[in-house]
C-alpha cells in the first residue's frame, strides 16, 4: 500500500466528471456531487485525488473540529478560542463507510458520565473531521435512507447537531460532499437525488487507444507511485492554482438578470420541483464563470450548468432513467436570451417594416420567394415532396417493393415452443401492503414491524454496548431501591452502571421480496400477461417505496431461470419483466426449488433479513406425470421454514379451478386475485404468514383433486 494519491490529471477523459469536482471544490455551495456509474471507471480514484488539490486551511491549535483563527466557531464544542494560535494543514478527505453507524456519523455523547457525573463528554463524529475538507460517500445508495438524509442535511446547513436526552451539542461542519454509485445496485430515493447539487453520468470509453493509455498509465503508477506522481506534479500545482484563483474570483462574478431568467426559464420547462434546481443552476453558472475568469456569467455557463444539475432531477417515477431533453434545453434558452421588452417597438411603424414579408410567405405554396413552404425551407415549397413523411405513392414505390422480401423474419420465431414476444406491462397501480409475521431485526425499511433504532419504544433493556437511547423512567426505576444503602445525601440521584436501561424501540423492516413468475402458455394472452406484468410492476414499485430488496425468477418450458439475483436496483426488475417472454408449459416444481435455494443462499449472507415469497401464477403444473406431488413437495418446504409467502392468483374466466388458492394454502400463506391486489385507501389486505386456518385446510384437500385433474 501507498500513500500517494493517484495524480487527478493523470486521469483519462471523463470531463464532465472533472468539471463538476472542480466546482464543487471553487464553490462548495453548489451541493455536493453524485457520480453515476459502472463498476471500474475510477469514480473512487478520482475522488481521492481531487483532495491532494484542495488548498491548505489554517486550525486552530487544539480544536478537533479545525475552526478556523479568522472566524472561529462561537458553538464549538472545544470552545471558547481565547487563543487563536494556529497551524496549516491538508484539507482532510474523510471517506464513509457503507456500514456506518448513525453514532459514528455525527459523533457521541457519554450518557453515562453525563447523568452520573454532569460531565459533557463529546466525542467528534466523521462531520467534524471532514469540516473544511472532502466528505466522500463510495456507494452512497447503499446507505440507509436517513443517513443519508442526515449527511445531505448537515451539508446544506453547514451544522451537526446531536441531541440525547436533553443533552445538544452543535459544531460547524462545511465541507465538499461527493459520493459514488452503481445504478445496477441500486437508486437512489427521488427525495434524497435533489439533495446532491450535481450529477454526473460516466462510463468507461470504448476508445481502445483511450483504454490502453488508462491501463498504461496505471501499471505506471502500481509500479513506482512517488515516480508516476512526480510526472505529474507541475499540472497538479497549475490546477490547484487555478482553483485558489477561481475562488478568490468568485464573489466579483455577476449574475445578469438575462442569465437568472433563463436559469429559471429552464427549470419552469423541465417541470422539476421546488426551487432548488434554480439556486443550485445558479451558484453553478456562477462557479462556471469564475473557472473560466470571467466575471459575467453567459449563456453557456448557464447551458452548462443545467446539463449538470438537471438530469437526476427530473425522474417523474422510480423507473424513469436520468435525462435531459438538449434540444428543449437550446430551445428555452434561446426564446429568453434577450432582455425583456418594457413595452413593444410601437404598434404604427411595424405594418410598414413587416409590408413585404406576407409576399413571401402567403398561403399560396409557391410563395414566390425561397422562402415559399411552411417551415421556410426551400425544398418543402418547391414541388419536392420526396423529403416529407407524407410523400406520392411513386416515390416510395421503389422503397416499398423490396419489402416483400421481408417476410421469412417473422417465421424465424413462430413454431419453435410456441413462444409469444413479450408484451408489455400495464400501468402500474397502489397495492396493498403485505408484511411479514412477527418482530424482525433487519435493516431499516417500510414493510414489516422490526426492532430499529427508530420507530415507538416498547420496552427497556439493559445495555448491549455503548449507551446510545436512554430509558430514563427505567434508569430511575432500577436506581431508586439503592439509594439509601448508596448513602444518598442530597437531592441527585446515586447511579451506578448497572442502573443504566436503554430503549427498545419498533420501527419498519426492509425484506427481501422475491417473485416468482409462472411465464407459461397458459399465461401467454396478450391481454391476460399485460394484466399481470402490471401487477407485478406495481409490486416492484411498492417494494421501492418500502426500501426492500428484490429478486426474480421465472418458469416456463423444460426449467427456471433466475431473472434477477437480489438486489436493491428495481428499475433492473422492472426493465427484466418489460423483456419477458412467455410459452412452452409450466414447470411450477422448478420455480418453487429454485426459489428456495435462492432464499437459502440469501439467508446465508444476510440472516436478519427476512424473506417475502411472491408466486404470480394460475396454479396450474404441467411437464411430467408427477407434476403435482414435485410442487406440492416444493410448496411443503416453504411452510415447513415458516417463509412468508403469496400467491398473486391469475386465473381468469367464468369457470376457476382454484388452483392458485390452493398452492397458497400448501405454501402456508394466502391467495391474492388481481381486482384484489389494488388499494383502495390505507388498509392493509393481510397480515401475512399465519397458519392456514381450518377451512383453509378443508380448501386444499378438496382441490387436490382439480390439481390432478388439471396437471
Amino acid at each position: 500500500m501507498t500513500d500517494v494519491r493517484y495524480p487527478f490529471t493523470a486521469i483519462v477523459g471523463m470531463a464532465d466528471l472533472r468539471l463538476g469536482l472542480l466546482l464543487n471544490a471553487v464553490s462548495p455551495a453548489v451541493g455536493g456531487v453524485l457520480v453515476r456509474g459502472e463498476k471500474g471507471t475510477a469514480k473512487s480514484t478520482m475522488v481521492r485525488a481531487l483532495a491532494g488539490l484542495l488548498p491548505s486551511i489554517a486550525a486552530v491549535d487544539g480544536c478537533r473540529f479545525a475552526c478556523d483563527p479568522a472566524a472561529p466557531d462561537p458553538q464549538c464544542p472545544d470552545g471558547p478560542h481565547t487563543s487563536l494560535a494556529s497551524h496549516e494543514r491538508p484539507s482532510q478527505l474523510v471517506e464513509l463507510p457503507v456500514g456506518v453507524a448513525e453514532d459514528r456519523i455525527v459523533g457521541s455523547l457519554d450518557l453515562e458520565r453525563a447523568l452520573a457525573e454532569g460531565v459533557k463528554a463529546y466525542e467528534p463524529g466523521l462531520l467534524a473531521k471532514a469540516h473544511r475538507g472532502v466528505l466522500y460517500i463510495d456507494e452512497v445508495n447503499l446507505l440507509q435512507d436517513h443517513v443519508v438524509d442526515l449527511l445531505l442535511d448537515a451539508a446544506a446547513m453547514g451544522r451537526s447537531y446531536v441531541e440525547r436526552e436533553g443533552v445538544s451539542v452543535r459544531h460547524a461542519a462545511r465541507f465538499l460532499l461527493v459520493g459514488t454509485m452503481n445504478p445496477e445496485e441500486g437508486e437512489l430515493r427521488p427525495q434524497l437525488l435533489d439533495r446532491f447539487g450535481l450529477t454526473v453520468e460516466i462510463a468507461a470509453t470504448r476508445d481502445p487507444a483511450e483504454r490502453a493509455e488508462v491501463v498504461r498509465r496505471r501499471l505506471a503508477y502500481d509500479a513506482d507511485p512517488a515516480g508516476f506522481a512526480a510526472r505529474f506534479a507541475a499540472e497538479e500545482r497549475e490546477l490547484a492554482a487555478h482553483i485558489t484563483a477561481a475562488r478568490e474570483l468568485l464573489p466579483k462574478v455577476e449574475l445578469t438578470d438575462v442569465a437568472l431568467r433563463q436559469i429559471t426559464a429552464v427549470c419552469a420547462a423541465f417541470e422539476v420541483d421546488g426551487l432548488r434546481a434554480d439556486i443550485v443552476m445558479a451558484r453553478t453558472a456562477v462557479a462556471l464563470a469564475a473557472w473560466a475568469g470571467r466575471t459575467e456569467v453567459l449563456e453557456e455557463d448557464v447551458r452548462k450548468a443545467a446539463q449538470l444539475a438537471l438530469p437526476h432531477r427530473r425522474r417523474r417515477n422510480p423507473f424513469d432513467a436520468p435525462g435531459l431533453d438538449e434540444e428543449q434545453l437550446d430551445r428555452t434558452l434561446e426564446e429568453h436570451a434577450q432582455p425583456e421588452d418594457p413595452e413593444p417597438e410601437g404598434d404604427g411603424p411595424e405594418p410598414e417594416g413587416d409590408g413585404p414579408e406576407p409576399e413571401g410567405d402567403g398561403p399560396g405554396p409557391d410563395g414566390g420567394g425561397p422562402d415559399g413552404g411552411p417551415d421556410g425551407g426551400g425544398p418543402d415549397g418547391g414541388g419536392a415532396p420526396e423529403p416529407s413523411d407524407g410523400g406520392t405513392p411513386e416515390a416510395s414505390a421503389p422503397e416499398d417493393a423490396e419489402a416483400p422480401a421481408q417476410p421469412p423474419v417473422p417465421a424465424q420465431h413462430p413454431a419453435p415452443a410456441r413462444e409469444s414476444t413479450p408484451v408489455a406491462a400495464g400501468e402500474p397501480y397502489r397495492t396493498r401492503l403485505f408484511t411479514v409475521r412477527g418482530t424482525g431485526h433487519g435493516a431499516q425499511g417500510r414493510r414489516s414491524p422490526a426492532e430499529t433504532s427508530g420507530g415507538h419504544t416498547i420496552r427497556a433493556r439493559r445495555p448491549q454496548g455503548p449507551l446510545s437511547r436512554l430509558h430514563l423512567t427505567a434508569t430511575l426505576q432500577a436506581a431508586a431501591p439503592h439509594q439509601v444503602a448508596r448513602g444518598r445525601d442530597g437531592r441527585a440521584l446515586v447511579l451506578h452502571k448497572d442502573d443504566f436501561r436503554e430503549q427498545v424501540r419498533q420501527g419498519r423492516e426492509s425484506n427481501l421480496v422475491l417473485f416468482v413468475v409462472d411465464a407459461s402458455g397458459s399465461m401467454a394472452a396478450r391481454q391476460r400477461m399485460t394484466a399481470v406484468k402490471g401487477a407485478v410492476l406495481s409490486l416492484l414499485m411498492d417494494a421501492y417505496q418500502r426500501r426492500d430488496k428484490i429478486g426474480m425468477i421465472t418458469f416456463r418450458g423444460a426449467g427456471a431461470e433466475l431473472a434477477l439475483p437480489p438486489t436493491s436496483s428495481v428499475e433492473v426488475g422492472a426493465a427484466r419483466l418489460e423483456s419477458l417472454p412467455t410459452g412452452g408449459r409450466t414447470p411450477l416444481a422448478a420455480g418453487l426449488l429454485r426459489a428456495h435455494e435462492v432464499l437459502r443462499v440469501e439467508r446465508l449472507r444476510d440472516p436478519n433479513r427476512r424473506p417475502l415469497l411472491v408466486v404470480v401464477t394460475d396454479g396450474r403444473a404441467t411437464g411430467g406425470r408427477d407434476a403435482l406431488a414435485q410442487s406440492q413437495r416444493a410448496a411443503a418446504l416453504f411452510a415447513a421454514q415458516g417463509t412468508a409467502s403469496v400467491v398473486l392468483d391469475c386465473e381468469s374466466g367464468p369457470v376457476r379451478l382454484g388452483l392458485a388458492r390452493t398452492l397458497a394454502g400448501l405454501l402456508g400463506g394466502s391467495a391474492v386475485s388481481l381486482d384484489e391486489l389494488r388499494a383502495e385507501g390505507v388498509a392493509s389486505l393481510v397480515r401475512e404468514n399465519r397458519s392456514a386456518s381450518p377451512s383453509v385446510s378443508r380448501s386444499v384437500n378438496r382441490s387436490t383433486t382439480a390439481m390432478r385433474k388439471a396437471a
